[in-house]
Formats: C-alpha cells, sequence, structure tokens
C-alpha cells in the first residue's frame, strides 16, 4: 500500500506543479528566459496657449485603458493649475483649470504604455444609440443611396462596413461620394463619412483617433480608423482597405468627432506628442501587474519581495537542483561522498571562489587539516574535544591562507573565509576515520567523489537560465520532489555495481 502511495504521491505533486507553470506560461506570460523583453513607449504631450488674463480651462482626450495596451504610469505637470479627469462611456478626459492665467502656458502630459496582457473583449451589455447626423436633405439622400447599395451587394454587416470603406477610397466617379467627401480625401473624412452613411442606416458606428508608435517620433503622426458594432460587440476596420486588419502598434487615443484639444479662455493653443521606445525587462512588467493587483498569482509570489531578498531566493532555490543531482550520483550512478549535502554546500561556497580556485583551497585545508588530525590521534583525545581542536585548526589554516594570498596577490585565496568550516571539520573527521577503518584507496575515493559531485553541482547551479526558471516558476520545485520520491523507492543495480560485478555475468 505504502509503495503504491509514492508514485501517486509523486503524480499529483508532478499535475499541481505542471498546472501552475501552465497557468503562468499561457495566462500569464512570464518569461521562460531572464534576457526576455518587451516593447514599453513613453509619450509625451506637450501643450502651449497664450492666456488672456481671466479663467481658462483646457482639455485633453486621454489615452484607452482597454485594448491592446495598457497604460501603466501616467503623470499631469500643471503648476499651480486644477486638474479633474472623468470617464465616459468610450473615453476618458482630462480637464487643467485655473482662476487667472496671463502670457504664455505650458501644460505636460506623460504616460507609459505597454502591450496589454490581455486583451479586453469591446463586449457590449446593450446596443448602444445610433449618433445623430446632421445632413442637408441633398447629403441624406445621397447617404441613403450609398448604404441601400452597399446593403445589396453585401451579405452581413461586415461584408456592407468593407465594401462601403472600399468605395470611399477608390470609386471618386460617384457623385454622391464626391458629394459627401467634399473634395476631402483624407483618411479622417473618409472615416467620418463611413460612420455618418452607417448611421443613416442604423448601424453604430464611431470614428477611432490614436498614434502610430514608432520608435521615436518627435510629432506622431495621428491615425484614424472606423469601429462599427454588429453581434453584440465593436469590431475595427482599417479605413485605408476596409479589412480588419488594425497594425498592432495603433494606439487608440479618443473616439468620436471631437477634437483631441480643446481650450477656453486663452489662444494660439498648440499640442506637439512625442513618442519614444524604452524596451524593458518582461519580468518588470509583470511585476508591476502584481503590485497593482491585476494577477494575485503573483502579487503573492517571490516576484513581490524585496529585492534583498529576492537576491537570496536566487541562490536558495537552485540548491534542490543540487541536491537532485546528489542522489542520482549516489543512488543510480554510485558515487561515493563524504556525508549527504557536503558536496551541495562545497558548491555553494565555489560561487564565491570560482571552480578551480575552490577546489585547490579545498584540497589545501583538508590535506593539513587530515595530517592535523592524525598527529591528535596519537593524544588520545575524547571525541567532542578532537573536532573542536580540528575546527580551531581549520579555522587557522584558513585565516594563514587568506593572509599568505593577500601578500602574494591572488586575491581569490581571500575568499576561503566563505567556506563551511564546520563542514570541512567533520569532512576531516569522517575522512579519518574511513582512512582508518577501509584504506586510504577508499578515503580518497569518497573524497574526490565529493568533489567531483560538488563541481558539477556548482556548474549546473551557476546556469543564469535556469536560476531565472525556478526564481519565477519555484512550483518546479515540486516535480524535483516528486522525482526524488521516486528515486526513493530506486533499489536496483547503480552504474558502478554493473561494473564492479560485470565478471559474474561472463561465461565460464
Amino acid at each position: 500500500m505504502y509503495p503504491r502511495q509514492a508514485y501517486w504521491l509523486a503524480l499529483v505533486l508532478t499535475c499541481i506543479a505542471l498546472a501552475i507553470f501552465g497557468y503562468k506560461l499561457v495566462v500569464l506570460k512570464l518569461p521562460i528566459k531572464p534576457d526576455t523583453t518587451i516593447d514599453v513607449w513613453d509619450i509625451e504631450v506637450q501643450i502651449t496657449f497664450s492666456g488672456q488674463k481671466r479663467p481658462v480651462k483646457v482639455g485633453l482626450y486621454l489615452p484607452q485603458t482597454r485594448g491592446r495596451f495598457d497604460i501603466i504610469d501616467e503623470h499631469f505637470i500643471s503648476g499651480e493649475y486644477g486638474l479633474a479627469i472623468q470617464q465616459f462611456a468610450t473615453n476618458r478626459k482630462a480637464t487643467w483649470s485655473v482662476r487667472y492665467a496671463n502670457g504664455k502656458q505650458y501644460l505636460l502630459y506623460k504616460a507609459t504604455v505597454r502591450p496589454a496582457l490581455h486583451t479586453i473583449s469591446q463586449l457590449a451589455d446593450k446596443a448602444p444609440k445610433v449618433s445623430e447626423v446632421v445632413y442637408s436633405t441633398a447629403k441624406l439622400v445621397a447617404a441613403t443611396h450609398i448604404f441601400n447599395s452597399m446593403r445589396k451587394h453585401s451579405a452581413d454587416d461586415e461584408t456592407l462596413v468593407g465594401l462601403l470603406l472600399t468605395e470611399l477610397a477608390k470609386n471618386k466617379q460617384d457623385e454622391n461620394i464626391l458629394l459627401l467627401l467634399e473634395k476631402d480625401d483624407s483618411t479622417l473624412n473618409r472615416a467620418t463619412v463611413a460612420a455618418s452613411i452607417l448611421a443613416v442606416g442604423g448601424i453604430p458606428a464611431h470614428v477611432v483617433h490614436g498614434v502610430d508608435l514608432k520608435p521615436l517620433a518627435r510629432n506622431a503622426e495621428r491615425v484614424h480608423w472606423l469601429e462599427v458594432f454588429y453581434k453584440g460587440k465593436w469590431h475595427e476596420f482599417n479605413v485605408v482597405d476596409g479589412s480588419q486588419r488594425i497594425p498592432e502598434h495603433y494606439l487608440a487615443w479618443w473616439r468620436d468627432d471631437k477634437p483631441l484639444l480643446t481650450l477656453d479662455g486663452g489662444a494660439n493653443l498648440k499640442s506637439k506628442i512625442s513618442i519614444s521606445l524604452n524596451p524593458q525587462f518582461a519580468l518588470q512588467k509583470h511585476l508591476y501587474i502584481g503590485q497593482h493587483g491585476q494577477a494575485r498569482l503573483i502579487e503573492y509570489s517571490l516576484l513581490s519581495l524585496p529585492i534583498e531578498t529576492q537576491a537570496l531566493y536566487h541562490v536558495i532555490l537552485m540548491v534542490p537542483i543540487g541536491v537532485i543531482f546528489l542522489v542520482l550520483m549516489r543512488n543510480v550512478v554510485g558515487v561515493k561522498t563524504f556525508g549527504t549535502f557536503m558536496p551541495i554546500l562545497i558548491a555553494l561556497a565555489f560561487r564565491e571562489t570560482q571552480l578551480l580556485w575552490g577546489l585547490g583551497l579545498f584540497i589545501v585545508v583538508i590535506s593539513l587539516g587530515l595530517a592535523i588530525r592524525f598527529y591528535f590521534d596519537q593524544l588520545k583525545l575524547l571525541l567532542v574535544p578532537r573536532l573542536a581542536s580540528v575546527l580551531i585548526v581549520v579555522i587557522m589554516l584558513m585565516g594563514a591562507i587568506s593572509i599568505l594570498s593577500f601578500k602574494l596577490g591572488l586575491p581569490h585565496g581571500l575568499s576561503i573565509a566563505l567556506f563551511p568550516m564546520v563542514i570541512m571539520t567533520m569532512t576531516i573527521e569522517r575522512m579519518s576515520i574511513v582512512w582508518e577503518e577501509r584504506g586510504p584507496a577508499e578515503a580518497m575515493q569518497q573524497g574526490f567523489g565529493s568533489l567531483f559531485v560538488a563541481a558539477i553541482a556548482y556548474l549546473l547551479m551557476s546556469i543564469e537560465v535556469l536560476r531565472h526558471f525556478i526564481f519565477v516558476f519555484p512550483e518546479m520545485l515540486l516535480i524535483l520532489l516528486a522525482m526524488t520520491i521516486l528515486l526513493g523507492r530506486y533499489s536496483g543495480y547503480r552504474l558502478s555495481e554493473l561494473i564492479r560485478f560485470k565478471v559474474l555475468g561472463e561465461k565460464p
């Protein structure tokens, strides 16, 4: 019964780990590689105007907080102006106000946007009202004629809108189209006319104004497309070709036919939109999401800890990697080591001393300590005083090596102080006992086996991608736990024993 429970436990742990890992990878889109970056844009709107010694109100539509991009930071630099932000059905608007303004005035809006983690569906609880169209009789007749013609040659609302935009872009000979466009063939005017024609036909539609998020733009180009409501949600259409392919780098700013800026009480209103690309590490984006409550799993993860604590866990979480390698070497391969975790602790010390210097310093201290340990045997000391004496000797040796290396200009020798003194003391004690009981060959075999496991464990624990992966996805430690449980049930031959007993399999 109990062996079967071990297998089931390993299976449950693995499934839990894979479920959490899959959610983080697919839904939260946490990066697997540490150097994964995302595009983040800094947007700046500079507003200047002249005050006329009277109260002033300045209105500015703000970028949308839903859609393909998220706004992760906003700043309003307005001096003595008061600020109010209003949320409407389809727009956000900031209004600066002051009782008295004279001379040149300067306002600034800054925002940082990044690709949205989740694109919010443009669903609506109920169909929006169709905008009222203010057309003269002739234009109303022309719009009705165009709508009926497009409706006759289309299969549904989607094909109707696509056909309408295509006709407005290409058919310059139609008198009705010429009347409505009024010799203005700009993208904005075609989108406005298309929204009006659809409104005449009873289909809700509005123009979307935005900017093209280029890597660097001192005066960003404004772009326009059309949103049409049918089948319970809003659909985006490219005004140029009538398709539903809106470039991914288009940021929706405001909707309808209202201007970006309004000024009441001033003159000479000017504005400039500047954009710059500022790539950031993807992990910083998800840290922001967790801090602002948009992903509870991130908020209550290692990413929410202080930076100093995170650095500590970057090291601690790599210990299970070394441990699973140690288990494989001992239980499957058959490599002999001193103690269970001594090689892993030595591998942690190698992080500061570097591998070659660490191996050399470790061998020097163990060799000298072992020689002194053999001398203590002649004194017939009790166990605890003998261990204490060896510990003192180890500390003295470490201090002497540090002084000698410093005088010789070898800075790596100073890092010997990072070796675990108690572990080295117990290694010397254990090695001397094995030397006396099983001979020098066995003691050397276990000693070099420990160094081999420590060296390989250090190399594994130094892999940057692996360290990042375990830190971001610590649930994968459950899989290591499941592997350890399964290895704990392994009772077959070790690889070294297959070589040892090879002669038994030979034919007589």
